[in-house]
């Protein structure tokens, strides 16, 4: 499968703002948004230690190889390859963030994590209130669910950064069913931030993890991460919250072992791509649909505007005359 070109324009940069009115008052959770997997992993460091959230014999081959070890990690580390910007303008509007701070390193500084270190979070929220300052109809999810070397002063200092960069821009948490484009447009608001720490229940603007529960497959078998999608889609109704659908597979260390030198995007993820967007594409969102899918190297297919084009699925006839 060939790569997209990196960068791959921004013709779904303002696509919530030309959904049809019909769509706009319907509640979010019922509308199909494009989102990607481990967010920001498209840099990674790799003269800083080995992250907190790897196994120890992870640490001990990064430790004893150095270099040469951290290289092979960068190959499994790296889920997306679009920057920040390039997945905004690209539609997608979901991100799933994984966080940390340095074990070691004086002050509260907070960088992305997926094995290795990335981008520091300051300026990746940076990045999106730009993007958002310029385009007022379009609304993100953060969803910070992974923590890992931080203690009460980080997490303070972390739900601190959120309201002095998105500050009005920040939705209130509140009922689920309430939330529609319509609502968010008129209150001004543009960023619905998941907070999955005791620390954020009380700041008003952070979301509860379990608003937006995320089952994950932990699977590196196309048929049963399918299978899984479709299990889960349908115990949805009884939650009454977003819901994301991680249309990923997992690589475990055997499979790490096999394709070392290659890396996920090339040994998994590639051959396995035709069968995960023939899923996708067979999805309608609505009561009971999807809501939320999330993939990884989001630039591979045109994985944005296929999950948004889903959305036509819920207009009428007349609608679509009409549009």
């Amino acid at each position: 499968m060939k790569t997209r070109p990196a960068g791959i324009g921004d013709a779904n940069a303002d696509w919530m703002g030309g959904l049809p009115s019909t769509l706009s008052a319907m509640p979010l959770k019922h509308l199909a948004v494009p989102g990607s997997h481990d967010s920001f992993t498209y840099w990674v460091d790799v003269t800083a230690p080995v992250g907190p959230d790897q196994k120890i014999f992870v640490k001990y081959l990064a430790t004893m190889f150095s270099l040469v070890a951290k290289k092979v990690m960068v190959k499994w580390s790296m889920t997306q390859n679009l920057t920040f910007r390039e997945q905004l303008d690209a539609g997608i509007r979901y991100f799933d963030l994984r966080v940390s701070a340095k074990p070691g390193e004086k002050g509260n500084e907070i960088y992305f994590i997926h094995g290795l270190f990335g981008h520091k979070v300051v300026d990746g929220l940076l990045e999106i209130n730009s993007f958002l300052s310029k385009h007022k109809k379009e609304v993100v999810f953060l969803d910070f669910n992974h923590y890992y070397a931080m203690n009460a002063e980080h997490h303070m200092y972390l739900t601190k950064m959120l309201q002095q960069v998105f500050g009005s821009r920040l939705c209130m948490n509140c009922v689920v069913e309430h939330i529609t484009l319509d609502y968010l447009w008129d209150k001004r608001y543009q960023v619905i931030v998941f907070y999955h720490h005791p620390s954020g229940q009380s700041v008003p603007v952070l979301w509860p993890g379990n608003k937006i529960p995320a089952p994950w497959a932990n699977t590196t078998e196309p048929h049963k991460l399918m299978k899984f999608l479709d299990t889960t889609l349908k115990e949805r109704k009884k939650q009454g919250s977003f819901h994301v659908s991680q249309a990923i597979l997992t690589p475990r260390v055997n499979t790490v072992a096999k394709g070392l030198m290659w890396g996920l995007r090339n040994y998994l993820v590639e051959r396995n791509l035709p069968t995960i967007m023939s899923w996708v594409e067979a999805q309608k969102p609505g009561v009971g649909g999807v809501n939320i899918i999330t993939s990884d190297f989001v630039d591979l297919t045109d994985f944005a505007n296929i999950v948004i084009k889903l959305n036509n699925l819920l207009l009428s006839d007349k609608d679509q005359k009409t549009r």
